[in-house]
């Protein structure tokens, strides 16, 4: 009853103060305190995007520090091919990666993990959500080793998390 009445405790909590913190107090504005409290987040419920289930918590923690070591490794890597770029120039190029990825979340982590990571940049994501498009900074060795290492590293363990 409580649950259905305020799904979101925080955030009635907060409306009714505000409420109050910007009203003078008395029976009136208690009262439209309590309505907002009850009214808004009901309302608003079905506007919050589902939250996403995780199902393996240590293939997470592994993720993480994957992506941790990356970040920093990669930092390293632009740096260095940023320094030495006069004597050889980077070979920046755009990758379409094929996704078995469906779920919104593990898209979005795989879209926030993609920015975290020094030298890639999600340019596109396919209409359909069969493909992405990656500009890397300084691609080396061949294209289908990088789509390999990409989906071996970030979007298995993403489909083990959100779609296993």
């Amino acid at each position: 009853m409580m649950k259905r009445l305020f799904p979101n405790p925080l955030l009635s909590a907060a409306l009714a103060a505000l409420w109050l913190l910007l009203n003078q107090p008395s029976p009136g504005h208690l009262l439209i305190a309590l309505l907002l409290a009850i009214l808004m987040p009901l309302l608003s419920a079905p506007l919050r995007p589902q939250r996403g289930a995780v199902r393996r918590p240590w293939v997470l923690a592994r993720l993480i520090l994957t992506v941790g070591g990356d970040v920093q490794s990669s930092a390293l890597q632009v740096a260095r091919g940023v320094l030495a770029g006069r004597r050889r120039p980077p070979n920046g190029r755009f990758v379409r990666i094929p996704l078995a990825l469906r779920d919104a979340h593990a898209l979005a982590a795989l879209a926030v993990i993609t920015t975290a990571v020094p030298g890639t940049v999600w340019s596109e994501l396919a209409a359909d959500r069969s493909s992405l498009l990656l500009h890397v900074f300084d691609l080396q060795g061949e294209e289908a080793d990088f789509i390999a290492q990409y989906k071996q590293r970030y979007e298995q363990p993403l489909l083990e998390i959100f779609e296993a």
